[in-house]
């Protein structure tokens, strides 16, 4: 299937590395026009290329998501080039591996302004492309972290939690209007991309993904298919689920976990590449980094999870005929089984 069959065209924020990258990668695969924006060029076109040669056509843009007069016309340059836009899916962000109080205010509000004001933004682009046509889903990639705060990454979490708080206040008007127009959130586990090597930390460890870990790829056909079948949230791997419900039920005890062990399970002693902070620049400009990080041989390849997750709705089906099926097959074999005939007594 091409992307002229398809008739979708998908706008992807941080979409040169990691998560995005993945994203971009599989959309391509599945024969979506795919717009691409970032702020590192290097990684901007390799991961365009890549789309193309996977069978989609490409359009990408160098844009600080902060900058809402830059992603709208970047935006609309990709409609026009690509055709009239029905996704949009939210994954850029920057972070960084501190203590709150050794986190500096000016980092602590780019933090938020990119992986908060970032997503508002993309949201607020999409629906003026959007809603006038009563079309498109947009995608909110966010986290476990988004219900539950950790050590190290208050900045982080701060925003993902506002994520989540914005989007439901704006699935509430989008359905007060009757739009047709959906908004999704995809909450992830830890990933394995190069955000570890460009992560702004002072710490003489290297900084790592929260295990249990999980590739990039299974990620992004969980994000695809939920663009492709749209419901409120699809939680991703199981780490996720546990987290989520965990803090739910005990948050207290989560509390007493996190500080006992939430900052060295963040921390490692392998080296790896350290390609200096992200915050104020791309540090994938020059070079492409591509969508994995350092953490190969420690990534799930795979998310029985998010398989079951996605495809409940065939299983139910299949566990219903499966139930009928056996119980049909019990009244049959009962059937068979004459009755022992009385014994008459004396």
């Amino acid at each position: 299937m091409t992307s002229t069959t398809s008739g979708r065209v998908t706008v992807v924020t941080g979409a040169s590395a990691g998560v995005g990258r993945a994203v971009v990668r599989e959309l391509g695969r599945r024969g979506h026009a795919v717009g691409l924006i970032a702020r590192g060029a290097a990684g901007l076109q390799a991961a365009a290329e890549e789309v193309v040669r996977l069978g989609g056509r490409a359009s990408w843009a160098a844009v600080d998501v902060t900058d809402l007069h830059a992603l709208r016309h970047a935006a609309g340059r990709i409609s026009s080039e690509l055709g009239p836009l029905t996704g949009w899916i939210n994954t850029a962000f920057v972070g960084g591996l501190r203590y709150f109080w050794d986190t500096d205010d000016a980092t602590f509000r780019r933090i938020t302004d990119v992986t908060y004001h970032g997503y508002v933004n993309g949201t607020r682009v999409a629906l003026e492309h959007m809603r006038p046509r009563n079309h498109g889903v947009i995608i909110q990639v966010g986290s476990a972290m988004a219900f539950r705060g950790i050590p190290l990454q208050a900045a982080y979490c701060g925003a993902k939690h506002a994520i989540k708080g914005f989007t439901e206040s704006v699935i509430t008007e989008l359905r007060h209007e009757r739009s047709a127009v959906r908004i999704c959130m995809a909450q992830l586990p830890a990933v394995n991309t190069p955000q570890f090597n460009w992560n702004d930390t002072e710490f003489d460890e290297h900084p790592m993904p929260v295990p249990p870990i999980f590739q990039p790829e299974p990620v992004a056909r969980a994000i695809c298919y939920l663009l492709e079948h749209p419901r409120r949230s699809l939680w991703i791997g199981p780490s996720t689920a546990y987290t989520i419900l965990g803090n739910r039920l005990v948050p207290r005890l989560l509390d007493w976990y996190l500080g006992r062990s939430g900052v060295d399970s963040q921390l490692t002693e392998e080296s790896g590449p350290r390609w200096g902070t992200n915050i104020d620049k791309p540090r994938d400009e020059r070079a492409d980094r591509g969508a994995h990080g350092m953490f190969d041989d420690r990534a799930h390849a795979h998310d029985p999870w998010s398989w079951t997750s996605m495809h409940r709705r065939e299983l139910g089906i299949a566990a219903g005929v499966a139930g009928a099926t056996a119980m049909i097959i019990g009244r049959v074999r009962r059937g068979f089984v004459r009755p022992r005939p009385r014994q008459n007594g004396g």
